[in-house]
């Protein structure tokens, strides 16, 4: 039976009316409690929808039919009722518990909210939590939350999970899992920002098995819509909250960053600088942006952040000079608003940073001097202790250790063992140590600790140890003792156990071929001062190489010669100094290279320096070895000068 045109429309009509119901219907039932306002603006929508279906098709209904309840409500101002106030100004669990017997008629979100600032008061006070879970108010305020999750607001949503889990509420808890089985239905559409906040609460918050699984959702979220953040506020948060919990997310993370960088602030280059450095993640090419944009930028930079940029490039080892000199420079005329602190902070960093700055460095002197007596023991021990890295002796030498021998005279005793070997070495480097103090950590109820000590730190510990055991030896003709035992001094498995530099390997190769006998000299030398030479050779009155191994050689442990050196012989070393030894953009050699060379020196040797950048411009092995050739009798020529 044919249809008539009006009969058509009629039907289509119907079946518009139907589809519009089921649309508001559905609407309705996701958002119970919506404002009056929130109602007549869909009202307002089916109006627009029905009047408008002869020109728009089905699929280009209005989005927020089809969107979650929480568009509609951000494009609504939410005033706030006295419920509300209350709950913010509640200083008492019984005060946010009494909410649910008054007048007052709880929402979803405001039993949300109520819970979130239980968590927040029970923080200062940890004992009580169990005292709340078993209160029936508390269970009566889960239960309605439990009944309306759903219409629970996002960001209140990210925040509840947090709360419940610092609450201590059981694993077991249904409404716990109903909070984390919402968050999970939600994931795609909530905001990066709240996915972040979640992921935190899950990584810090709890350690459970179903709290972790949660957290490996999350984190595969992040991962994989990174690309939504377009601001750098919530990038660097991302990165300081959750970004050590993911490898690739972090990796996404500084592409990110490398991508906004450019409309970062002081505060926040400093905040990315500080997440770098307490995961010491070496990004390079993240730092250079940075570098570029703190040499570049006109913005000042504040105490506080000055001294966490120099933190952070010290810690990881990053040198750029130009930062180093505007960190230097500023800081120099920060001086006098420095405490005792901040200057043992910023000396440690630029140790760590091996940046040298002379002006900057006798203003740290000074300043110790200036608060002799304010200054505590810690501040002074960092301060010495980067003196020492590198190398740095100020003006007021005299007055500046006289100080540090005052201090440390009576409180010596009294610190971390490491550390009175670390401070006694530092005096050692800077040749102010005294003789008690040497006597104090070579006694062998001291040092017996450190005896055979596995760990990366007590063998860093021990080898200090044997150079201020040498130190005592060769640059203390008086001391009376006591010394390490001979058994202790004889080195060890690990002493040449190091990964091969390329100019060891070019220079070992060299000296091969210079000495073209293996007995007429030895690579690899472990001494008894806890110095490794990479070559010894023995020359007599004519220059000529002798059979070193048949030689008395009191450097070593256990010597392994017989026969005295012949009248007129030289001993020489060979020392190779690679980059990292030295002073940053500087031909100056950090503090334990000096005790290296003053050591060598003191036990007879005669010194054939050999620095990476004089190697760096030899091409052929005939360069290589006529340079050793001149180095060797420069060596001796300025013995015989002498």
């Amino acid at each position: 039976m044919e249809v008539s045109g009006g009969a058509r429309c009629d039907i289509m009509a119907a079946h518009l009316v139907k589809r519009c119901t089921c649309l508001l219907r559905e609407a309705a039932r996701q958002a119970p409690a919506m404002a009056p306002v929130g109602r007549l603006r869909l009202a307002w929508v089916a109006h627009k929808t029905l009047t408008s279906s002869a020109t728009s098709p089905i699929s280009h209904l209005p989005g927020s039919l089809m969107e979650p309840v929480e568009k509609e409500r951000a494009s609504t101002p939410y005033i706030e009722k006295q419920v509300d106030h209350l709950i913010k100004k509640a200083t008492r669990p019984e005060e946010l518990l009494e909410l649910l017997g008054g007048s007052h008629d709880l929402d979803s979100n405001q039993a949300a909210m109520v819970l979130i600032r239980l968590s927040h008061l029970l923080s200062e006070k940890p004992e009580d939590k169990g005292l709340l879970i078993q209160d029936a108010h508390f269970h009566q305020l889960l239960c309605l939350l439990n009944s309306q999750i759903a219409s629970v607001w996002h960001g209140t949503l990210s925040k509840l999970l947090g709360s419940l889990y610092a609450l201590g509420i059981p694993k077991a808890s249904k409404e716990l899992q109903s909070v984390e089985q919402e968050v999970r239905w939600r994931m795609r559409k909530l905001k990066y920002k709240h996915l972040a906040f979640l992921a935190e609460s899950c990584a810090t918050l709890s350690q459970e098995q179903h709290s972790q699984e949660l957290l490996a959702e999350l984190l595969t979220h992040l991962e994989r819509r990174w690309t939504e953040i377009e601001d750098s506020h919530t990038l660097v948060t991302v990165m300081m909250k959750v970004g050590h919990l993911s490898e690739p997310l972090m990796n996404r993370l500084e592409d990110k960053c490398l991508e906004l960088v450019e409309h970062f602030g002081p505060n926040e280059l400093r905040k990315v600088l500080v997440m770098l450095a307490a995961q010491s993640r070496r990004s390079v090419p993240l730092l250079r942006a940075i570098s570029y944009h703190l040499v570049q930028k006109p913005f000042s930079l504040t105490k506080d952040v000055l001294l966490d940029v120099a933190y952070a490039y010290g810690k990881l080892s990053f040198h750029q000079t130009q930062v180093s000199q505007r960190l230097a420079t500023d800081l120099l005329s920060l001086m006098p608003s420095l405490t005792s602190g901040e200057v043992a902070h910023c000396a440690k960093s630029f140790a760590l940073l091996k940046w040298l700055s002379l002006p900057l460095f006798e203003a740290f002197a000074q300043h110790v001097l200036n608060r002799a007596q304010d200054i505590t023991l810690p501040h002074l021990c960092s301060v010495l202790l980067a003196f020492a890295r590198l190398n740095f002796h100020p003006d007021q030498e005299d007055q500046f250790f006289s100080l540090v021998h005052e201090k440390l005279g009576s409180e010596l005793p009294g610190l971390e063992p490491a550390l009175q070997v670390d401070l006694v070495w530092a005096l050692c480097v800077l040749q102010q140590a005294r003789e008690a103090e040497l006597q104090a950590v070579l006694h062998p109820e001291f040092h017996i600790q450190f005896l055979g000590g596995k760990s990366q730190k007590d063998q860093n510990t021990f080898q200090k140890l044997l150079h201020i055991n040498a130190t005592a030896l060769l640059e203390y003709p008086e001391y009376s003792g006591p010394l390490l035992p001979a058994s202790a001094v004889a080195p060890g498995p690990s002493a040449l156990d190091r990964k091969v530099t390329p100019l060891q390997k070019e220079l070992q190769e060299t000296l091969k071929g210079l000495l073209g006998s293996a007995d007429k000299g030895s690579l690899e030398v472990a001494t008894q001062y806890g110095w490794v030479l990479d070559a010894e050779v023995l020359l007599d009155s004519d220059g000529e190489f002798l059979p070193v191994r048949d030689f008395v050689a009191p450097h070593l442990a256990q010597p392994t010669g017989s026969q005295s050196p012949p009248p007129g012989s030289k001993r020489l070393a060979f020392l190779r100094w690679e980059f990292p030894n030295f002073n940053s953009r500087s031909k100056d050699l950090l503090g334990r290279f000096v005790l290296a060379r003053r050591h060598i020196v003191a036990a007879g040797f005669l010194i054939v320096d050999v620095p990476f950048y004089e190697w760096l411009e030899l091409k052929s092995e005939w360069q290589k070895g006529a340079y050793l050739k001149d180095k060797m009798r420069k060596a001796v020529a300025e013995e015989l000068a002498k």
